[in-house]
């Protein structure tokens, strides 16, 4: 049996899963799927389109699946589409996709602190921390384990790698590779993530691999293009490496500069 405020406006079109929580002056609009065990805190505003999964955290003045924030978007049908055990703390606003890709997805056990804003389309894997106030535009990428320091700045299209990591108050407008740490003005390399990396399980081998892999790219004297030539002809064939070149040779925007 689900807990819902009579202080709630729930629509009877709603689906709501079993035990599930609303506190109230919460809204849930027609459209809306609510997955079992899902805690919806008061004042909480959850639009036509939104898919919430199980046992996910939502807290006071978020907003779920609004209209996009793009002025080519037609009123086609698009959605929200977030999975499970996701904290999404105070004031957070997810927004319906656009024709572009028809989803906007935040996949599982992810935080997204306070005042933080996942734009049309975007793409949010698993296990993703986005500090207070981090803005991602349209259409951004973000993998696995990434971490977003708060009041960062995500350009649209932006492909933001696995396990990296991004130092608070940046302004990222190039793709930032799996594994590493970045941060300064430009954002640059920094290293790699090896605090979070160590947390994750990798082990030494795997980690120095990654460190000997980004030395070629960054701090060597060859281009981007040599560089990755040089990795596939003198590394071993491991899935960090893979990841790397197959990351690297589809960023659409670039990557992030070397040492500055």
């Amino acid at each position: 049996m689900s807990n819902i405020s009579p202080l709630a406006v729930v629509s009877p079109k709603a689906q709501i899963g079993d035990n599930v929580t609303i506190g109230a002056f919460t809204v849930v609009h027609d459209d809306v799927i609510i997955g079992d065990g899902t805690v919806i805190e008061n004042s909480v505003s959850i639009f036509d389109g939104a898919r919430i999964g199980k046992n996910c955290h939502i807290f006071p003045y978020a907003s779920i699946a609004a209209v996009p924030q793009d002025l080519k978007f037609k009123g086609e049908y698009t959605t929200v589409e977030i999975g499970d055990n996701n904290v999404l703390r105070e004031c957070v606003t997810v927004h319906r996709a656009t024709a572009s890709k028809l989803k906007t997805i935040i996949g599982n056990n992810n935080l997204i602190m306070a005042y933080c804003h996942v734009a049309h389309d975007c793409t949010l894997g698993n296990n993703i921390i986005m500090s207070n106030a981090t803005q991602l535009a349209g259409e951004v990428i973000v993998d696995d384990c990434a971490v977003i320091g708060g009041g960062s700045l995500v350009h649209q299209f932006v492909h933001f790698g696995a396990y990296a990591m991004l130092q608070g108050g940046s302004r990222l407008v190039k793709d930032l590779p799996p594994y590493c740490m970045a941060g300064r003005e430009p954002v640059s390399y920094a290293g790699i993530n090896l605090v979070g990396l160590r947390r994750r399980g990798f082990n030494a081998d795997q980690i120095h691999n990654i460190q000997d892999i980004y030395r070629v790219i960054f701090q060597g004297d060859k281009n981007t293009t040599q560089a990755l030539e040089e990795i596939t002809a003198n590394f071993e064939e491991t899935p960090e490496r893979e990841e790397i070149l197959r990351f690297i040779r589809n960023a659409s925007r670039g990557i992030i500069k070397g040492y500055n």
